[in-house]
């Protein structure tokens, strides 16, 4: 039995995932953590680095890593991957002139080799934003869904984290 197959197990026992958040500075990230948490969201600093935030989320523990989205750090992204089970893409679509930026990094993130499979797309209301995101040329090993919320009221963030604790669950917890 190999260590994946070990550390699977547990996180099948202890009904854990690890949920990765990412997107562009400052595309509300930590507001959908601290939100969804029931936490206060009224000062808001940005994430150095990262952040991890462990939330009861039905019957699971979701182990939440809320990472910084600075130009500067974004290459590092790629060491946050390992033993991800869901990535939640964060786009704010009022900064509409950095759309073509979030669909960049997006795409750049995506051609990794990633060990997760399923990604929720937020913080999107307006349809040309879902279009500049050209999402229909992702890969069909991953399950992706585009949920339209809002961090700053919760609107629709709920819709989110169901679809994606829904789907993760299918894959690592076959048995319930």
């Amino acid at each position: 039995m190999g260590l994946l197959s070990i550390i699977r197990k547990i996180k099948r026992k202890e009904k854990e995932m690890r949920i990765l958040m990412v997107g562009l500075d400052n595309s509300g990230k930590t507001t959908i953590v601290l939100k969804i948490n029931g936490e206060d969201t009224s000062v808001i600093s940005p994430t150095l680095g990262f952040n991890i935030k462990t939330i009861k989320y039905h019957k699971y523990s979701l182990n939440i890593w809320d990472v910084g989205g600075q130009k500067t750090i974004r290459s590092y992204w790629r060491n946050y991957f390992e033993q991800t089970d869901g990535l939640v893409w964060v786009v704010d679509s009022s900064d509409v002139r950095r759309l073509d930026d979030c669909r960049a990094e997006l795409h750049n993130l995506l051609k990794e080799e990633v060990y997760f499979y399923s990604c929720t797309v937020g913080r999107l209301t307006r349809l040309p934003s879902f279009q500049v995101l050209n999402l229909e040329v992702m890969d069909g090993s991953r399950h992706w869904k585009i949920v339209g919320c809002s961090a700053y009221t919760g609107e629709g963030l709920l819709d989110g984290f169901d679809w994606l604790v829904q789907d993760i669950a299918s894959r690592i917890y076959v048995l319930d």
